[in-house]
Parts: structure tokens; sequence; C-alpha cells
């Protein structure tokens, strides 16, 4: 029997491509003989970390399209015939399979493809409202992933498959909290506030809680802030006894471990992230992203009661009430928990790849 051969594609963002990676390892431990192949976007970060995890990847020439008028917005005519071009010799090549798809510009040219060819496709979708490229690519795939209720207002609804997201192998792996609280230096007996800002960080988040450092500990709680490596500089001179103040987490499950309230962007990793967590949960959806799409993510959490959600333009009005009904109501803390667990896809993963192997 021959080996069984997969292109995976997508990227970007980490937010496509950390997914793709999730999925590729998955096929990795359940078909063994599998060959996978990325296609990403020449220039892009997918070009640097799939091959540190130990993927082959080739890139094609191709971009997004952007809101303003451009010099970027003039060549995209010539990327797209280019990276179509390029992306169908890289399949007569490496003859697949089937196609995997994660989202991002990347992967358009590249499932296009695979269906003119005839081969079969699959796309996962991590928001709860769908980027461009997979709504363009939803009506001719085999079988689509959701993470969210109510896509099939985006997608045909016989092609849905309610899989979640696939995350970080390790970061559901509990600690216990007093040892993980010991771990970023904090009191193991008092309650902890954990902020997440990202990787870069986030701007309005971290003046919010600059600014509401006082108000915060008034309710007898540490912080445990991580703030990004754009704002460190500016914000570790606020580090003092009970506010421990980090550019980047490395352990995300000692982190998730040391929170008893956790305040986060809405970005789909971290949602599903977080849902297995079941920490209570205040999220600030950017406002910076492709169709709002955090918006939308945090909103399908907020109509479950699995978290309360500020947007930053309401920020100065809602923060005070809001954050004091988190911390305060026990009631909601119990009825959070329950309905972000109930949300949470563990095997999110496996799912997909039965999909995959249901398609092969």
């Amino acid at each position: 029997m021959k080996a069984i051969r997969l292109i995976v594609s997508g990227g970007g963002t980490g937010g496509h491509i950390y997914p793709a990676l999730s999925i590729a390892s998955q096929i990795k431990k359940e078909i063994d003989d599998a060959v996978i192949l990325f296609v990403g976007a020449k220039g892009k970060m997918e070009m640097d970390k799939v091959p540190k995890a130990g993927f082959l990847i080739k890139g094609v020439w191709i971009s997004g399209f952007q809101r303003s008028l451009s010099l970027q917005n003039l060549l995209f005519p010539l990327k797209l015939v280019v990276s179509l071009i390029q992306a169908y010799i890289i399949i007569r090549r490496f003859k697949p399979n089937l196609v995997v798809g994660t989202g991002g510009f990347s992967s358009g040219p590249v499932l296009k493809i695979a269906q003119w060819l005839n081969i079969a496709t699959i796309i996962q979708e991590q928001n709860s409202y769908p980027g461009v490229t997979n709504k363009l690519l939803s009506k001719k795939v085999n079988t689509i992933c959701v993470a969210f209720e109510g896509m099939e207002h985006h997608f045909p609804a016989d092609k849905i498959k309610i899989t979640g997201n696939p995350i970080r192998s390790n970061v559901w792996k509990t600690r216990a909290p007093k040892k993980a609280k010991e771990f970023f230096g904090l009191d193991p007996n008092k309650q902890t506030l954990a902020i997440i800002g990202g990787s870069l960080g986030a701007l309005r988040v971290n003046e919010l809680i600059a600014a509401q450092l006082d108000f915060i500990q008034s309710f007898d709680l540490q912080i445990l802030w991580q703030c990004g490596d754009l704002y460190y500089d500016q914000y570790k001179e606020k580090s003092k006894e009970g506010i421990v103040i980090r550019s980047f987490i490395y352990k995300m499950q000692q982190f998730y471990s040391a929170a008893d309230f956790i305040i986060s962007r809405a970005g789909a990793g971290s949602i599903s992230e977080l849902c297995g967590v079941g920490k209570p949960l205040l999220l600030i959806p950017s406002p910076n992203v492709t169709a709002n799409h955090q918006y939308h993510n945090a909103i399908a959490l907020e109509k479950k009661g699995a978290a309360f959600v500020i947007e930053e333009k309401n920020i100065e009005t809602d923060f005070k009430r809001i954050f004091s009904k988190l911390v305060s109501d026990t009631v909601v803390q119990k009825s959070m928990h329950k309905e972000l667990k109930a949300l949470a896809k563990p095997e999110a993963a496996q799912s997909i790849v039965k999909e995959i192997t249901a398609l092969l």
C-alpha cells in the first residue's frame, strides 16, 4: 500500500499556523506512514515556524488584499496568478491524496488548485465569523471543521462538522494551583488575576490594567500580568509584591493553574484553551482584526454564559462594574466554569483527523 500523502496549508498568523501544526502532528501519531507537506506564503511566519516543528514547507508568492490603496493591492492580481501556478506545480509533483486548509491567504490558491484537480479537500475554521479565504473555498470543499455552533449561516450546513479547535497538547495538564503560584513568585494562598495580552501585547488592555491596579488589588487579589514583548519595558517598573509582570509566558499550563480569574483577548486559539481551563473569564476582543472576528468569538461565549465581554470602546464605562461582578459573584463564577467546560473540545485534533481519514 502506498504511503498517504497530505498537504496542509494555512498561515499568515499564529491563529492559522498552530492549528495546522496540531493537525499535522496528530496525523503523524495516527497514520505512521503519512507524508506531510506544508504550503505557506513566502516571507510569512509559517516559513520559520513549520520547519522548527519538524515539517517540510514550500512557499507560494501571495499576500492578502489590503484595505487601503497600496502597491501591494496593485500587485495582488499578479501574485494570485503566480501563486496558482506555483500551487499547481507543487500539487502535481507531490501528488497528495488530500489537502487540508486552516485559513489565511496561502491556503486559497492551494485548495483551489486541489479542487480543480478533483483532490479531496477539508478546511478548518477557527473563528465564529469565518475568514474570506475559507468562505470562498467552502462551496467546493468536502468537509468543513468548525469550533462554534451556528456556522450554517456562513457555510453549507451539510458539510459542517463541529470538532473544536486543536490546541497545544500540554496546556490543559493542570498543576497544583499553590505550586503554580509559587512558580511565578506569588503568594500560594491568595487569589490571582491573570492577564493574557498575546505574544506582542495588547495596548488597550495594558493601559487598562495599569490604570486600574489599585482598584483590582482592592479585592485582595494579586496580579499575574503578561504584557507582551512590545510593552514590557514600559510596564516592568510596576512590578512589586503581589504584581508579577512578564513579557511572555513559556509555561502556559503553570499560568492557567495559577489563575483564579482571567482577562484575555478573544482570539480563537485562546478561547479554545480558556474553555478547557474553565476559570471565570473577562474577554476584551481586539477591534483591529479582520471582520472583527474576535468580537464574534467573544459574543458566542457570552451568549452561553461562559464569559463577560467588554468592547474596547466601553472599557472606561463598564470595566469596574463588570470586573466587580466577575470576582465577587460566586454564582456567576460557578456557572461560567460549568459553561466553559461544556464548550471545551479536548479531542479536537483527533476529531479533525477522523474527518480527514474518512475522505482518504
